[in-house]
């Protein structure tokens, strides 16, 4: 029995698969189906025709979840966090677009701050922890 790896994406428009089976590159694009994103994979697999018993591996990915998280049409969220970093959300010094852009207007965050939660737990520099007080 030959063997096959699948890599497949789940986007909000098509889901896209590529398989390598005994050497050979094979593609497929198919409608997604948003009601049950299976059945788009399916529909994928049986369009290469990619034999499903003989798959060894598969990677997923879903843009479609990203998607979500950039339209901002997930469901509504809530974020534990530890003690002292509730507004990481607003803080937000990781990524600064707009550097020296006193305009910049910063969007909102996608968990309002009634919806985060600080519970006292933490890890020290030296990997000590302070256990998670579950009271």
């Amino acid at each position: 029995m030959s063997s096959t790896r699948l890599g497949v994406d789940v986007g909000g428009t098509f889901t896209d698969l590529v398989a390598l089976s005994e050497g050979e590159l094979i593609t497929a694009k198919v409608p997604s189906t948003p009601r049950d994103q299976s059945e788009g994979v399916m529909t994928a697999i049986e369009t290469s025709d990619a034999e499903p018993g003989a798959v060894i591996a598969l990677a997923h990915g879903m843009t479609v979840a990203t998607n979500a998280l950039l339209e901002r049409r997930g469901s509504r969220t809530a974020l534990v966090t530890t003690q002292g970093f509730r507004d990481v959300l607003e803080i937000a010094r990781q990524n600064r677009p707009a550097l020296y852009d006193l305009t910049y207007d910063r969007p909102s965050p996608l968990v309002p701050r009634e919806l985060r939660f600080m519970v006292d737990e933490r890890m020290g520099p030296e990997g000590e922890v302070e256990a998670l007080d579950e009271e």
